[in-house]
């Protein structure tokens, strides 16, 4: 097996020229620092004890070999012996799955007494990042020479897919994967171990991995016992393997050290993870787009599902059980869009980021070679996103579908599927090439025992009511094909299909899978060949949508270079899924007129909301422990009280949850999973006032495994002696 060490700090030349002007000041910034960054900000000046080479050594082992991507989280290694910590809400789907009505982990919690009793957490795995390399003039020099924009974004995909695959091992055990750093400028080749058995080890309960529910996410003060341990599983020669009762805990070069003692208000701490997507280097009419279309299309469409499913689901404990997870993903989504549609309002960000434009306008006519290079530079923008604006209805109706019906998922990978495999493997989109068909094949499968004809009939209806309201540009004509005069109802034919389709068989499944994609034209069944029509209607609205990258992926490169000529000051890349530093001190903020909020709430905090019932609904043994003051060494006198939440002035965002936060000695003190509410615009822009992360403290973490779990040989295993 290939393995990789020496992380490059040279080859990333493109990216560090936008922070070319030297050390950054010790005050917390915005800022998801990539590795080859972290020796640019004054960490130690900031209160960091330890040397930034003992967080990132690219010739040695150092903090962030004990980071994990795990189920799309972070989680980071706390023992020799392969144990993860990370976000219930993180392992959720696994605790779901590994549930029944006989034995529901997922209410009542899940302890592995000893390590043959630890459950495969089915559907996860975890990559570690292994090395960095700059490609960004492979890339670039594959769309030279190519003008029509579409083909353009074509080229740049393929390319990235030959090299994700001439890197990634034949057995999967070194997986490559190109991310973009600035559009259409950087792009680094990230080289990744992946572990394929993961175990689940001790979760809380819902009632305390959750505690809050939907009524607390993004919301402080909080409460939420939001921690679960894994353990990486592998072969007995070290190499990567499925699950098997043969394999032995995998030994990670590196893991953290746990301070029971936990932090206090304003002291340094300071975040490693897998920060997922932000986009503050957008344009204004990016930010139109969020606040115009998606974000109120997308919270509406979630929140109407949810409601379907649990009055469907409300007299059916197995269906509760089974669509806990989707649920739990769809309101998520919804309350963070529905946050960000708030902030944008409340901030007028929009009308910021026109205004800073506008001085960017200025200074670009101010200077005649500026004026000759990029006079037109903001007409070209607003003109290709009048093009999006065009499409936007139709394109987030063909993209959302199949999130919201499982029937649509499962029919869209038969067919696309098929027309993919049309193309040479290296142009076709990455979960349809060779090397990945299998697992993509595999998570649709799954899909099938969600299907709910119930559900589907409903959300079918719901889709085609939306989409028979769209105008203009946005009409669906396969839709209005269906309609015969002004009084028709084009969901009757459609009823009638989803009545008599055999989509619900996997058999059928299997069967269609298995043909070309002229044969599956020739299916009889009539919701089927509807969807070949929506299918084919989607390609016109993506080979528009292609263009309007491609026209971006030239464009925004520039706005980048006169941003940064206009205010000398460096900027970092939006995050985008790989590993970044962040940093901050333990702090509140006055989210309102009159209200200030302390960044650390107690156990007394959580028995108070108990009270309410619902959502803070608490299992007896909690009060058992509370009236007992059973708090061990967890009692902190100077809050007076065991401490259970944290509140810090970091940059994060999703794909941060289960991220460490770490004291000043790059010890564990706590685990990140969530936002304040103000902060769900973090995404688009960064304010110390208001953006502010929360996580779960690791006193309450070890007290919850201790006193509620009685797992103290986790405690022993962690190092942690009281």
């Amino acid at each position: 097996m290939k393995t990789f060490r020496k992380f490059s700090f040279i080859s990333i030349i493109t990216i560090s020229m936008f922070f070319s002007l030297g050390l950054l000041a010790p005050e917390t910034e915005e800022g998801m620092y990539p590795l080859s960054e972290i020796h640019n900000v004054d960490l130690v000046r900031a209160g960091l004890k330890i040397s930034p080479k003992d967080i990132y050594d690219p010739n040695g082992i150092s903090l962030v070999d004990a980071l994990v991507n795990v189920g799309g989280c972070t989680g980071s290694f706390v023992s020799p012996d392969g144990l993860i910590i990370t976000n219930h809400h993180c392992a959720f789907g696994a605790i779901n799955r590994a549930s029944s009505t006989d034995n529901n982990y997922l209410e009542d919690g899940f302890l592995a007494e000893t390590r043959s009793q630890e459950i495969s957490a089915t559907g996860y795995k975890c990559k570690i990042t292994e090395s960095y390399e700059d490609v960004s003039k492979i890339i670039l020099d594959a769309v030279k020479g190519i003008d029509d924009l579409a083909e353009r974004t074509k080229a740049i995909s393929k390319k990235i897919n030959e090299l994700n695959d001439k890197y990634t091992d034949s057995d999967n055990s070194i997986e490559a994967r190109v991310s973009e750093m600035f559009a259409g400028q950087t792009y680094v080749l990230f080289k990744y171990r992946i572990i394929e058995d993961v175990r689940l080890v001790y979760a809380p309960p819902r009632a305390i991995g959750e505690f809050g529910g939907e009524s607390d996410n993004w919301v402080w003060p909080r409460h939420t016992g939001d921690f679960t341990f894994m353990r990486a599983y592998v072969a007995p020669d070290g190499s990567s393997a499925k699950y098997s009762k043969e394999n032995v805990p995998f030994k990670p070069k590196k893991f953290l050290k746990v301070n029971p003692n936990g932090v206090e208000e304003n002291d340094f701490v300071f975040v490693l993870g897998y920060p997922g997507r932000t986009f503050r280097h957008q344009p204004s009419q990016y930010l139109e787009y969020q606040q115009e279309y998606l974000l109120p299309y997308v919270s509406e469409l979630y929140e109407w599902t949810i409601k379907l499913i649990e009055d469907i689901s409300s007299v059916d404990e197995a269906m509760q059980l089974k669509y806990a997870s989707t649920i739990k993903g769809y309101a998520n989504t919804m309350k963070n869009y529905q946050g960000k549609l708030k902030g944008l309002r409340k901030i007028q960000l929009i009308q910021k980021k026109r205004d800073e434009e506008q001085l960017l306008k200025d200074f670009i006519k101010a200077k005649p070679e500026l004026k000759n290079k990029y006079g037109k530079l903001f007409v070209d923008i607003d003109n290709v996103y009048s093009e999006l604006f065009d499409i936007a209805e139709a394109d987030l109706w063909f993209q959302r579908f199949p999130r919201v019906s499982n029937l649509m998922n499962i029919s869209s990978f038969i067919i696309e599927n098929a027309k993919e495999k049309e193309k040479p493997n290296l142009e076709r989109k990455s979960m349809y090439m060779e090397s990945n068909l299998d697992a993509t094949k595999q998570r649709i499968e799954r899909t099938f025992d969600f299907l709910n004809s119930e559900i589907e009939l409903n959300v079918w209806a719901k889709m085609f009511d939306d989409a028979y309201g769209f105008e203009n540009t946005s009409r669906i004509r396969t839709i209005d094909s269906l309609i015969k005069n002004e009084d028709d109802d084009p969901y009757v034919d459609v009823e009638a299909m989803l009545n008599s389709t055999n989509l619900y068989d996997k058999s059928f499944f299997n069967e269609l899978t298995a043909k070309p994609y002229k044969e599956l034209k020739k299916v009889d069944d009539d919701l089927f060949q509807l969807i070949i029509s929506l299918y084919e209607e989607e390609l016109t609205i993506n080979k528009k949508r292609d263009a309007i990258e491609g026209a971006l992926g030239k464009l925004l490169p520039q706005l980048a270079e006169v941003k940064r000529m206009w205010n000398q000051k460096s900027f970092i890349p939006d995050a985008n899924g790989t590993l970044r530093l962040t940093y901050g001190y333990v702090k509140g903020y006055a989210p309102a007129d009159a209200v200030y909020y302390t960044p650390i709430t107690t156990l007394d905090g959580v028995i108070e909301k108990s009270y309410m019932g619902g959502d803070y609904s608490l299992p007896d043994k909690m009060y058992d422990l509370y009236e007992a003051k059973d708090f061990g060494k967890f009692y902190n006198k100077k809050i007076g009280g065991v401490p259970v939440a944290l509140l810090y002035n970091m940059d994060t965002t999703g794909g941060n949850s289960g991220s460490p936060i770490l004291n000043a000695y790059g010890e564990i003190v706590g685990v990140n999973f969530d936002r304040a509410y103000e902060a769900t615009i973090n995404d688009f822009a960064w304010n110390e006032s208001y953006s502010r992360s929360i996580g779960v403290d690791i006193r309450y973490i070890l007290w919850i495994t201790q006193k509620y779990g009685g797992a103290d040989y986790l405690l022993s295993e962690m190092g942690v002696n009281l």
